[in-house]
């Protein structure tokens, strides 16, 4: 399909390195995907406080780099590692922006100066270009945090020959996330205030990061094709459909894939017994393993439910914390893993115990454990870019109830009784009436041993490879480099 491209992947979270959330596995997967393809990729991000040298068998390159920042110059060290074999992983270090104890700030809030972190970074990536002598054809740049690297290549690099044939692509993970700062930073950015305005970079006052990777990337992508379609309408689009709507013609909705090296029930080291669709029998082990581990109820025929969150808003918290106090923990068990909004975890916190377990954090092979012990997933999402939870789970067995929003709406087909085919239950319009109605539902499947093996077995069958994702990003890579 043509000469191996060479792409650049940056992001400011990439698995296994750094990670808060999907961001970080699509891109770590992505990159893998495409090198499979037999393209030559690396990726790029930041070297935070977690991304250890000996974890990863880095090491520092000779090379260091050089930033401005307002009246400044700052300086970087470069460290380079492997995220797979042939997948070079570049660092930026710079101490003083990087080694924190979160990427972003504490849960509770933003660090002051994340501006001023990331048009560091943004740059940066430029500046490691050149000094490794890597001559990116593509740089694929991911949210916000890289939203500037557009904007340098078509201002301050716009006469460097390095650059003159490269091209970008800005990916949105989540249009809810937006890097607004105050005007000031772009003289941190050293960007003319010309490009402050409309067409620009300038938003209701300020300078969003994600609006200017959104108006000068030469193509833009999105995790899913109902998340390209609905963020051109005002309820999904953050007060920047009119910015998308221009440049709809140029937005290209990919779905993202699973890296099934990670997730995959009949290799994974972290669940007690591994079982696939032909001998799915350690499933139960799992459950009663999962049980245990939280102290609940060893009752296998109980329905038990799971979710694998950030606890927030957009994740639909509120619909399962409005379930619980009408009846769900009557029916079934939840376990619910992750941190957020304090509010949540209280509510959480003060009903542990009975038929509810909890974990506030984020943990690797917990997360896999979950996944595989669990009969149900709840992910009732206000929006959803993609979600990647769902297909995880869906690979181990376990079905997805679901809003049907986004990458939701893409992925969970709902199940026919009548023709044995589906992968889980959605509701839509959002509403507790209609998510009830979907529980209602699926609860109903689960007490039908026949459907519940027959839907379970089309969980485990399911593929969502990263496969054919790859080979869309490649599509519009092309067209990007045509333009």
């Amino acid at each position: 399909m043509g000469s191996p491209l060479n792409i650049l992947i940056a992001a400011s979270e990439i698995y296994p390195f750094a990670k808060t959330g999907g961001l970080a596995d699509a891109c770590g997967a992505l990159a893998k995907a495409l090198r499979n393809l037999g393209h030559n990729v690396r990726v790029v991000l930041p070297k935070y406080r977690c991304v250890r040298d000996s974890q990863y068998d880095l090491r520092k390159r000779p090379e260091r780099i050089s930033v401005p920042v307002g009246p400044h110059k700052v300086e970087g060290e470069i460290y380079e590692g492997e995220l797979a074999p042939g997948v070079p992983a570049c660092f930026i270090a710079q101490d003083a922006y990087f080694d924190r104890d979160h990427l972003y700030g504490p849960p509770a809030g933003a660090y002051y100066d994340n501006a001023e972190r990331f048009i560091f970074f943004s740059r940066a990536v430029l500046e490691l270009c050149r000094v490794t002598r890597f001559r990116p054809d593509i740089i694929n740049c991911n949210d916000w945090q890289t939203g500037l690297i557009p904007v340098f290549l078509k201002t301050l690099f716009i006469y460097d020959a390095f650059f003159r044939k490269t091209r970008t692509v800005f990916s949105i993970h989540n249009l809810g996330y937006q890097g607004e700062f105050d005007r000031t930073n772009l003289t941190l950015a050293h960007l003319p205030f010309s490009l402050f305005n409309a067409d620009g970079v300038e938003f209701h006052g300020d300078l969003n990061f994600l609006k200017s990777g959104l108006v000068y990337a030469d193509l833009l992508s999105t995790v899913s094709e109902t998340y390209a379609r609905e963020i051109l309408r005002p309820e999904y689009a953050f007060r920047l459909e009119g910015v998308l709507g221009k440049r709809a013609a140029n937005l290209h909705g990919i779905a993202n894939g699973i890296d099934y090296s990670e997730w995959n029930p009949t290799l994974d080291p972290w669940i007690i017994r591994q079982f696939s669709d032909d001998n799915p029998a350690g499933k139960k082990l799992c459950k009663s393993d999962l049980l245990q581990q939280f102290d609940l109820e060893q009752d296998l025929a109980l329905p038990l439910m799971c979710m694998v969150t950030r606890l927030t808003s957009q994740k639909g918290v509120d619909l399962v914390m409005q379930v619980i106090q009408r009846n769900l923990l009557e029916k079934a068990q939840l376990i619910v893993v992750g941190v957020g909004d304090p509010g949540y975890e209280e509510f959480f916190k003060n009903r542990a115990g009975h038929r509810l377990g909890l974990f506030l954090g984020f943990d690797e092979p917990l997360a896999h454990r979950v996944l595989a012990g669990a009969d149900f997933l709840l992910m009732p999402s206000v929006y959803e870019p993609c979600g990647l939870t769902q297909m995880q789970a869906m690979k181990y067995g376990t079905v997805p109830v679901v809003s049907a929003v986004g990458g939701l709406e893409d992925t969970v087909t709902p199940y026919s009784p009548e023709t044995g085919e589906g992968l889980g239950f959605k509701f839509s319009p959002y509403g507790l009436e209609f998510f009830e109605t979907a529980l209602d539902r699926a609860l109903t499947t689960y007490d039908d041993q026949a459907h519940w093996n027959r839907l379970v077995l089309n969980c485990l069958r399911a593929n969502f490879s990263w496969d054919r994702s790859a080979r869309e990003y490649e599509r519009i890579y092309r067209i990007a480099l045509s333009h």
